[in-house]
């Protein structure tokens, strides 16, 4: 399988997003007005969603379409995976 170029991106942003995490913990620890809490948590999952949406997208570009040029699995099987990985988008 070809090395993904997105991995480290994808890393990085969710690294970035577990920091935001652990000061979220802190701000409800100190009981922080739940509307700057709610900012950051939509924040976060913002951050993940494009985390998730740039890896789906990767696998499609990259591991489903080599499949489908080197004849690594069948046409059925790449477009079972297609499906399957689509329904996190």
């Amino acid at each position: 399988m070809s090395t993904h170029t997105s991995h480290p991106d994808i890393i990085k942003r969710l690294k970035r997003a577990e920091g935001h995490l652990k000061s979220i913990i802190t701000m409800m620890e100190e009981s922080r007005s739940c509307l700057d809490i709610a900012q950051q948590l939509q924040a976060i999952e913002s951050a993940i969603s494009n985390a998730k949406k740039t890896l789906v997208h990767d696998h499609i570009d990259h591991c489903l379409e080599h499949s489908v040029r080197e004849g690594t699995q069948s046409a059925d099987d790449t477009i079972r995976e297609f499906k399957a990985i689509t329904k996190y988008l």
